[in-house]
Order: structure tokens, then C-alpha cells, then sequence
């Protein structure tokens, strides 16, 4: 096995995209958005989203940038809810497996516990986490934005929150 000091997949220096670059230089909170159900495996997705903004209003917002051919747009579409939760420094191995990054035997949702909410799968390591609504889903550019209305905001401790800048995740200090 070869260690490389560069992910091994990235475009050569000359050929990045500049927009994914800025993009890459804002950095930010990683998410897990989950929906579904529990109960049946293959009824339930999660995606891990780095690309969301809250908006405080009555009622409150979260938008969030998805993968439309992600399990996650068609599970959300179909249930029209879903959990946003914050990830810590700890989750990072789970926002890879979320992310399709790395493997995840029997699947993500059977790496860490799980609990059932009437939004969909909740991390129960997770301290931080919003129960939303499918507001509307617009495809945007390469992405789908998700506009889901915050239903119940649980807000916790933020000792060792999970960031990712220029592709790689930021060790809190």
C-alpha cells in the first residue's frame, strides 16, 4: 500500500476547478442529514453536508446543498423530513462512511447508534441537531438546494465541532 501526501484522486494543481477551490477556503461545520425510517434499511438515507446555512425567521430555515442523485434527495423528497445534526471531531470516520468515502459493512447507519424521531435517524452521540420539514428542493448548479423549516432545535455542548477546509477536516484546538 502507497501512503501519498496528496489525496490521490484530486485534478492535478493546474487543472481545479477555482469555484470548488473557493468553495474548499470558506471551510465549515460538517453535517449528517439523515431521513427516514429506521426500521427498514433500505427506507432510510444520510448524507454528510458541509454546504448549509441556518436562516433565523419565523419560522426558521436551514438550506442545504445535496447530491440529487444521492439515496438521501429521494428519501427526503418521499418523506418530506429529515434530522440535520452537527458532528464532532469524534464522527469524523462516520462523515467519511456517510459520504461514500469509505467502507461501511452492513451499511453507515449500522457504524454508530442510532435512535428513531419523528424527522427520521438521529446520531445519539450527536448534541447538536434540528428536526426539519421539506420545504422545497430546486436543483441549483450541480447540487439540490434543500429548504426544510426547523421544526425542534436541539442545541448542546461544542466542545470539538468536525470542520472541513480544502478538503481535509480541521483538528478543533
Amino acid at each position: 500500500m502507497t501512503i501519498h501526501a496528496d489525496h490521490p484522486f484530486a485534478d492535478p494543481d493546474g487543472e481545479r476547478d477555482p469555484v470548488r477551490r473557493l468553495r474548499g477556503r470558506l471551510g465549515g461545520a460538517v453535517s449528517l442529514w439523515t431521513a427516514g425510517d429506521l426500521a427498514d434499511a433500505r427506507g432510510c438515507a444520510g448524507l454528510t453536508v458541509s454546504s448549509l446555512l441556518v436562516l433565523p425567521g419565523e419560522p426558521p430555515r436551514v438550506l442545504g446543498l445535496v447530491d440529487p442523485d444521492s439515496d438521501l434527495a429521494d428519501v427526503l423528497a418521499r418523506t418530506g423530513r429529515c434530522v440535520v445534526q452537527l458532528l464532532s471531531w469524534e464522527h469524523r470516520d462516520l462523515a467519511e462512511q456517510f459520504a461514500g468515502l469509505a467502507p461501511a459493512p452492513g451499511g453507515p447507519f449500522r457504524q454508530a447508534a442510532f435512535a428513531a424521531t419523528a424527522w427520521g435517524p438521529l446520531l445519539t452521540t450527536a448534541s447538536t441537531w434540528a428536526g426539519a420539514a421539506l420545504e422545497e428542493a430546486v436543483e441549483v448548479g450541480w447540487s439540490l438546494r434543500v429548504t426544510a423549516v426547523l421544526e425542534e432545535v436541539h442545541v448542546g455542548p461544542d466542545e470539538a465541532p468536525l470542520e472541513h477546509r480544502r478538503g481535509r477536516y480541521a483538528r478543533p484546538s
